[in-house]
């Protein structure tokens, strides 16, 4: 590989930082034997819109993002024989998209506010590159109008709708006077501005609580918070401002009705230029935390085929009525009478495209572009069909065990993501080694799988996650994996609150049946008896100790302990288990795997099954991943668990006068001082995360003897940051 560093012009002649332009020959594949964007594993290419190499195209293409989408996009770029240049900040200098791209530009510090949000530093990477188009992606710059319209003032085409358009259906308070004046269904609500916190209660009193509080130029959850009373709009009205200003540089805030239980249901669109629009059918997004979206469908098990053809209508005449072409996004509520209300357009592409383009078979990132350089799509409404079923889990590095997902940061020190499956597709913009960091959204992958119908597909899930290995950081595959086998997900019955209906007291793990956990606690002991064995097989080099017919142990999960008894053998180069548990159950278990792989692929009593082991040592600790939730067990001779069975127990640290931070972040506010009385429940800091403003109270009453943190510090997870008397 051949690199090639030259120095660029100067962001602003208030700076001195410099771009730095990197080229390179790019190792990815080429548009000559790229026959299909991406595969579904084994099973080959699943998009039919094949590229024609006789179109014309642009020749190069910036594209203004990061991470998984910014790789996406570059994929596409170089099945069709297009040049890309990826911009990044300091942070993102080696990542994975960087390493994609044709050309890359530093365009700042890690502050997305001064680097992937900085229009004029990108225009001027782009006239310097001389790359003819922009793809935004999603986030970040991809719906702002100011943004397009440089982009259109300097003859450089932006990948994505009009500014028009954008700024039409981009301001979620002016988008719901065109809305209502193209018959689409509305949600009650106020259309103008809410400006101040006690307007925000006026208004959200004369539309009735519960209420919706919401950025207008929001997205992705940001700026989105319910209040149910006066107390709760003042509060979520602050912390959504701040959201909204620091996320999207625009703090306009609006208030509409809160449809309590409804599913989320969206329409993807795709129109040319020529005012050809079209519909490709729905994704169910109604699996959310804070707003935001954790699991996604497509088909949507709830609609019928009358209620589909009404929607999508209803998203057309939308589209219609700003002049909108390339990919967008019609977002519906939908009662339990399936009457659907307007919620907003993403003038942009989705985060959960894939699914779309698995049922659909199109390409969305190459329609995109064609239509930004003046083609007319290739498909009429009748030519749109649904094939299978695909769902979407976004993993994240984030604590499920925390508000169903609080942010973590770290290290990557393992890393395999499991596209070697059939009919699983990974969207990543990370490889082992990679930074999560707490500058920006923490998805790690955008894990789909594909299936002839909603079945298969969720098998395919399940065995795609319990493959996933993910080491350094925290993730929310736990979450992930009980979600998809719970049962009312697995019957549909699902909304948005579907997370605090199903886990009212927060997620606390996989519950295991007892069955389950004799299972576990079996696979333990057949793990102990592996590494006794291995160590038995060195010692062996070096005396005449034989090794034992079996092994007992005594295997402890918490408080659930079991008695085993394993007797190993070898058959037809397998190791095979039989274990006994508690003299009652008679288990066979049988393997080839290596104590050094994370991945641990079994035949447990005849069936197939996957779990990983995360850890072991020589004390008998024994760490498993078993149906995507971390246990810890600790595996003993039957002797050392007589003994350890009489040792006194630790003492409990009392934590009720200490606050924590559970996530890192950045100190945003402060509201208490040493020496004040504070109530139970009382806000006592803001700390941001990943662009989330997460108030933090206190556990108790009492009095303020330390505050450890001020305003605009980064604090990590863990940090002491109040203590009282």
């Amino acid at each position: 590989m051949h690199f090639l560093w030259t120095l660029g012009a100067r962001s602003s002649p208030s700076s001195n930082r410099f771009l730095l332009l990197k080229r390179f020959q790019s190792t990815q594949t080429t548009a000559k034997n790229a026959k299909s964007i991406f595969t579904y594993g084994k099973d080959g290419h699943y998009f039919r819109d094949r590229i024609d190499p006789n179109e014309s195209k642009f020749s190069k293409i910036l594209i203004a993002n990061r991470g998984e989408i910014a790789c996406r996009i570059i994929r596409t770029c170089q099945a069709m024989g297009i040049k890309t240049v990826a911009v990044h900040s300091d942070v993102d200098s080696n990542s994975l998209f960087v390493k994609m791209a044709d050309e890359a530009v530093c365009i700042g510090p890690a502050q997305a506010k001064l680097s992937y949000l900085n229009e004029d530093i990108i225009l001027n990477a782009v006239k310097q590159t001389g790359a003819e188009a922009v793809h935004p992606g999603y986030g970040f710059l991809s719906e702002n109008t100011k943004f397009a319209k440089k982009l259109a003032d300097n003859n450089v085409e932006f990948i994505g709708p009009s500014s028009k358009s954008i700024e039409a259906m981009g301001d979620k308070i002016h988008s719901k006077v065109i809305a209502r004046k193209a018959n689409v269904s509305m949600i009650p609500g106020y259309d103008g501005e809410v400006k101040d916190e006690d307007e925000c209660i006026r208004v959200s009193n004369d539309i009735g609580y519960p209420v919706m509080i919401k950025a207008s130029a929001g997205g992705g959850g940001k700026g989105m918070r319910v209040a149910w009373n006066d107390k709760e709009a003042r509060e979520n009205f602050r912390l959504c401002k701040g959201e909204a200003a620091s996320s999207f540089g625009d703090d306009r805030m609006l208030v509409e009705k809160f449809i309590d239980n409804p599913r989320h249901i969206e329409f993807q669109i795709l129109g040319d230029k020529s005012g050809n629009i079209l519909y490709l059918n729905e994704r169910e997004c109604s699996i959310q935390r804070r707003n935001q979206k954790v699991i996604e469908e497509a088909p949507s098990v709830f609609l019928d085929k009358e209620t589909r053809r009404k929607m999508g209508e209803e998203a057309v005449q939308l589209a219609h009525a700003v002049g909108y072409y390339s990919a967008g996004t019609v977002e519906f509520m939908v009662d339990s009478k399936r009457n659907f209300y307007f919620l907003e357009m993403n003038t942009r592409l989705q985060v959960e495209h894939p699914i779309t383009e698995a049922t659909t078979g199109i390409d969305l990132v190459h329609q995109m572009i064609r239509v930004a350089k003046g083609h007319k799509l290739n498909y009429k409404q009748e030519d749109i069909t649904m094939k299978g079923w695909a769902f979407e889990c976004r993993v994240y590095a984030e604590d499920p065990y925390k508000a169903f997902g609080l942010p973590s940061i770290g290290r990557l020190t393992s890393y395999k993501d499991p596209s070697h499956i059939p009919n699983v597709r990974c969207d990543s913009g990370i490889t082992e080694g990679s930074e999560i960091s707490l500058y920006y959204d923490p998805l790690i992958c955008k894990l789909t799988t594909f299936g002839n119908d909603r079945q298969a597909a969720l098998a395919t899930m399940a065995q795609a996650l319990d493959s996933y290995v993910i080491r350094g950081v925290t993730n929310n595959i736990p979450l992930l994996r009980d979600i998809i086998t719970e049962e009312r997900f697995v019957s549909g019955d699902i909304s948005t609150k579907y997370l605090p209906q199903v886990y009212p007291e927060g997620f606390k793990g996989k519950q295991l049946k007892d069955t389950e956990r004799e299972s576990l606690v079996a696979l333990a002991a057949c793990v102990a008896v592996k590494g006794a064995l291995r160590d038995r097989s060195f010692k062996r080099q070096h005396s005449n100790v034989t090794r034992p017919t079996d092994y007992e142990y005594e295997v402890r999960l918490n408080d659930f302990k079991r008695k085993i008894r394993v007797t190993p053998s070898e058959k037809d180069g397998m190791k095979e288990f039989h274990v006994d548990v508690d003299g009652k159950q008679n288990i066979t278990i049988k393997d080839n795997f290596k104590l050094g792989d994370h991945v641990l692929k079994i035949d447990f009593n005849g069936q197939p099954f996957t779990m990983q082991l995360y850890k072991m040592d020589a004390t008998g600790n024994v760490t498993l991943i078993y149906l995507g939730t971390k246990y810890e067990l600790r595996v003993l001779p039957q002797r050392a668990a007589k003994y350890m069975s009489i040792m006194p127990a630790k003492k409990q640290i009392d934590l009720a006068s200490v606050l924590i931070s559970p996530m890192p972040g950045i100190v945003k506010s402060v509201s208490v001082k040493v020496g004040e009385r504070v109530a139970d429940g009382q806000e006592v800091c803001v700390v941001e995360a990943m662009k989330m403003q997460n108030k933090l109270t206190a556990g108790r009453a009492g009095v303020v003897k330390f505050v450890g943190i001020k305003e605009g510090e980064t604090v990590e997870d863990g940090k002491i940051l109040i203590e009282l008397e």
